[in-house]
Parts: C-alpha cells; sequence; structure tokens
C-alpha cells in the first residue's frame, strides 16, 4: 500500500480518521499500532512478524540496558539488530560476491538462495538502534509500555520509507497528544503538496529517466545521458521529498511533529552543505552514531578523511545490497574528504555560481551510480556523457519528452532551490503587498486553499490512469 494509491487515500485513511478521532484518548495509541502493523501486512504478509520480533526484542533490551547500563547489553542488542538486517538484506548479495570468487578460482559456485527484502526494515532497524544507544547514553528513559514501543517503531506514516524518526523527538507526542486543528490543516496541506510532487513531477520524469537509461550504450548521445541523469536527479528528489512531506503531514494529522527531511539540497554549495540538506534523518543518525563514535573531527586528519570514507561507505550500503550503492557511498566520502582537505576554501572563495557548478556535477555524476542496474552500466553511462558524442536522438526518447514532462521538468528545476522564496522575500515583491492586511490574507488564503484542490485533483486523475507509481526509496 503506497500513499499515493487509491487504497490508502480513499479507504485506509478516511476509515483510519474516522475511527482514530472517535476513539478514546487512552486507546488512540492502540489504534495506530493496529492499523500500522495492518498497514505492513497489507504489503509485506507473514513478515510482519518480523516487525513484532524487533518489537519485542527491543522492549527486552531497553528494558536491560536502563537497568544494567551494560555495553555488552548494548552492542549485542545491537548485534541482533543488525543481524536481522544482514540477513535480509545483504546475505544474498555476500553469497553471490563468494560465489564469484570461487568461481574464479577455479572452484564451484554456491546456490544462493533468492532473500526476499522486506519493505522498510533499513529504516525501522535504524530507529531501533538509535532508541537503544539513546538509552545508553541516558538521553531518554526507556519505554515501559510495549504498545507503546511497538507504536514509535511500527508508526505508519515513515515506516516504509523514512524519515528515520528519533525516539526523544516524538517521546511526548507518544505519551500524550491533543488534537490541532492548525496542525491537522497543516498536516493536510504538507501531505497534499507531497502527493503532488510525486504524482506531477516525479513520476511523469521517472517515465523518460527509464528510456533513457535502456537505450544502448552505443546509441545513446552524450547531450541525452546528461538529460537522463538531470531527470533522475530531480525524480528522486520529489519522489523521496515527497513522500517525506507526506509523512510529515500525516504525522501532524494524527499530532506526531517529525522534524524535515530535506532543505533543498540541489542549493547546496559544497558537498557537506548538500549532505545538511539531503536526507537530513539518515545523515545525522550517521553522524550521531557513527562519525562521532570513531571520534569525528576530533582527531587527526588522516583519521578524520578515514571516518569520512568509512561513514560514506556503510551509508552506500545502507541503500542497498549492490556494488554501485558502495561506489556511490565512496564517491561522495571522496568528496568531503577533498573538501576538509582544502577544497571548501576554494570554494569559499569562488564565485557562488562555481559552488552551485561545482555541486551539481559531482552529484549529477554519483547518481549515475545510485541509478544504472551494474557497475559496468555506471560506468558506461558515465563514458557517453563524457565522450562528446552529439549524434541523434534516438526515436523512442523524442517520443516520450512530451510536453507533461516539460512542464514538470521546468517546475521541478524552479521549486528545487528556493526560488519561489527568494520572490517573496524581495523588497519590490514586498511593495506590492501594501494595502488591507486583512483582505491580503484572505486572498492569500483563497489562493492557497484552490491550489491544494487543483493539485490534489491533478494528482488522483494521474493516479487512476497511472500503472506505475513505485517510491524509489522503498527498495531501500
Amino acid at each position: 500500500m503506497v500513499f499515493s494509491g487509491i487504497t490508502f487515500l480513499f479507504y485506509f485513511l478516511p476509515i483510519l480518521l474516522f475511527v482514530y478521532f472517535f476513539t478514546p484518548n487512552k486507546l488512540k495509541n492502540v489504534v495506530l499500532l493496529a492499523a500500522s502493523l495492518l498497514f505492513y501486512t497489507w504489503g509485506e504478509g507473514y513478515f510482519v512478524l518480523l516487525m513484532v520480533l524487533s518489537i519485542c526484542m527491543n522492549y527486552v533490551f531497553g528494558y536491560l540496558i536502563a537497568q544494567k547500563l551494560s555495553k555488552a547489553i548494548l552492542l549485542l542488542a545491537v548485534g541482533l539488530n543488525l543481524s536481522l538486517l544482514v540477513l535480509f538484506k545483504y546475505a544474498e548479495f555476500i553469497l553471490h560476491n563468494i560465489s564469484a570468487a570461487l568461481i574464479f578460482v577455479g572452484l564451484s559456485p554456491l546456490s544462493v538462495p533468492s532473500i526476499h527484502l522486506p519493505l522498510g526494515i533499513s529504516f525501522f532497524t535504524f530507529q531501533a538502534i538509535s532508541y537503544l544507544i539513546d538509552i545508553y547514553r541516558k538521553e531518554i528513559p526507556y519505554q515501559k509500555n510495549v504498545l507503546n514501543l511497538g507504536l514509535y517503531i511500527s508508526l505508519f506514516p515513515q515506516l516504509i520509507a523514512g524519515p528515520i524518526v528519533r525516539y526523544k523527538d516524538v517521546m511526548q507526542d507518544i505519551k500524550v497528544r491533543t488534537f490541532s486543528s492548525t496542525l491537522f490543516a497543516s498536516g493536510v496541506e504538507r501531505f497534499v503538496i507531497g502527493l503532488g510532487k510525486k504524482m506531477l513531477i516525479a513520476n511523469p520524469l521517472g517515465l523518460v529517466v527509464d528510456n533513457i537509461f535502456s537505450v544502448p550504450f552505443e546509441s545513446l548521445p552524450t547531450h541525452i545521458a546528461w538529460l537522463g541523469v538531470l531527470l533522475y536527479a530531480l525524480q528522486i528528489y520529489f519522489d523521496f521529498s515527497g513522500y517525506s512531506d507526506m509523512a510529515i503531514g500525516l504525522g501532524r494529522i494524527f499530532g506526531f511533529r517529525f522534524l524535515e527531511n530535506f532543505r533543498y539540497p540541489y542549493a547546496a554549495t559544497s558537498i557537506q552543505d548538500f549532505w545538511r540538506r539531503w536526507h537530513i534523518s539518515l545523515s545525522t543518525w550517521f553522524r550521531d552514531y557513527l562519525y562521532i563514535p570513531l571520534g569525528g573531527n576530533r582527531v587527526g586528519n588522516v583519521r578524520v578523511y578515514f571516518n569520512l570514507v568509512l561513514v560514506f561507505f556503510v551509508c552506500g550500503l545502507w541503500h542497498g545490497a549492490s556494488w554501485n550503492f558502495i561506489v556511490w557511498g565512496l564517491f561522495h566520502g571522496f568528496f568531503l574528504s577533498i573538501e576538509r582537505m582544502g577544497v571548501s576554501n576554494i570554494l569559499a572563495s569562488s564565485h557562488r555560481a562555481i559552488q552551485h557548478v561545482y555541486v551539481w556535477i559531482v552529484v549529477l555524476v554519483s547518481w549515475v551510480f545510485f541509478r544504472a542496474e551494474t557497475l559496468p552500466d555506471a560506468l558506461n553511462y558515465l563514458h557517453v556523457m563524457f565522450a562528446f558524442n552529439f549524434g541523434d536522438v534516438p526515436f523512442e526518447i523524442t517520443d516520450s519528452l512530451n510536453m507533461r514532462v516539460i512542464l514538470a521538468l521546468l517546475i521541478g528545476l524552479l521549486i528545487s532551490v528556493p526560488t519561489l522564496s527568494s520572490i517573496r522575500n524581495n523588497s519590490i515583491f514586498t511593495q506590492l503587498q501594501l494595502g488591507d492586511a486583512a483582505k491580503r490574507a484572505n486572498l492569500v488564503f483563497t489562493i492557497k486553499v484552490l491550489g491544494l484542490f487543483t493539485i490534489l485533483f491533478l494528482s488522483c486523475v494521474n493516479m487512476a490512469s497511472s500503472t506505475h507509481n513505485p517510491f524509489i526509496y522503498f527498495r531501500f
């Protein structure tokens, strides 16, 4: 079940809202927990038992860690959580590589079974680990109510594709929530905006991206290769930030306040700045639970560079069991390291346009590894990007570049950076707002409501007519 699907939008969510708001306050957490487990079961079937196991296991370990503050218990708990993640997400990848090594040395290959990857396992595992570590650090108390802990781990808005929510950020909301019409309205607004990002920008661009990346490399001109990765950069941003918007919006509807997960990453002026803006919940998780415990930037320069590369190696591996993701992570780790070596000083003294061009080139090249199916495919695609071959454009590409795609591209480029905010803050625009404040507020409200209804209507139309509507980050 996806947020941008008819089943969720017209059946699951309305029924849940009706039941939830007519349920007594002391039972609201039970209703949300049941709904979250049902939401997960809908797509994953009996793998919901894995989540129940995670809830029970981390409830026990949370209690034990709080009682003894034992590092050994913490390491055991973290190890068991990671073992489940490794088993379901990485075991097949590891066995395939062992099998390839055996073939290379002339031995018989292994018989590698196909292992199902449960949706969202990377997200709810990291949430559970952060909960246990924060108890050990005495930053939070352990949750005495197993149902409340279950709600934290399984809460459906952010369950499948994040953002990664820290227990300390929702601890009070789990304990007690009061209905707020303002929070509810802002939640609906945020959800609709996220739905529009997904359905009206990410999906149309994604169809062209699929076409471009499926063209044989020898038939792909350089400029179309660059167009493909540019469209993919926008697709993955609006797909994932759209999901985060919907998750944040749904959280607000039910009284939770999730932290922001994106802050105009394509407006970054360095790769370090990019990671302060992109998938913030993941980058801060790695900072707080891996980079800083490794010594962070408090150690010698060589160790700092090692820490950065190691963290982004793990970050790449977190995204998927593939050499492509590993190379993608190491690529970002390399540029973060050279920025610390002095490139950041050069960038700081450069024109802002140069800073943006640098970030865009690095990020676009990195997205090739993220999108390509295999490492050889990624390297071949990069070869085309830098081969300066400006041949004929394949017919299937020109045929897919319709007005809807062009409009999605233009709007995507416009709102992927804080252009509208700059316009609102412009002194000329401010002067145009002089006049009756009440009338102006009513006009702004009317325009906003009409805009949201238009986005919702167009998204529903696309939802009804589309057969391909997955979220990219479901695979992670």
